[in-house]
């Protein structure tokens, strides 16, 4: 079964986010589908963006950040931090973690 998990490490504070909301959308014919919306545990995680197994196809994971630098009293030039990622098969886990700072964030695939 294909699932996506997440992580969000804020790495100028060292700690992860917390209470950050997360979106997994699947692109279709008609445009973007919601597949479920999450928000992060204490430790900044989602285990599974989908009750269901994830087919593939093109997704898109969003990343409400915005609100976690507000809520910390910090200003950031990024209102969201979002991949756009193609999973070509089933069967794989496919862990997507957000780095984050007020002033820039990156991903990688993590396992």
């Amino acid at each position: 079964m294909s699932h996506i998990s997440t992580h969000i490490l804020d790495t100028s504070l060292g700690k992860p986010a917390a209470g950050v909301a997360i979106r997994l959308e699947r692109q279709t014919e008609k445009g973007w589908a919601l597949v479920q919306e999450e928000v992060t545990n204490a430790d900044g995680r989602v285990t599974s963006m989908a009750k269901d197994e994830l087919p593939p196809g093109r997704y898109r994971l969003t990343a409400a950040i915005g609100q976690w630098f507000a809520n910390t009293e910090r200003e950031t030039l990024y209102p969201i931090a979002q991949l756009d990622v193609v999973l070509p098969r089933s069967g794989e886990h496919y862990h997507l973690p957000f780095l984050i700072a007020p002033w820039g964030w990156s991903t990688y695939r993590g396992s």
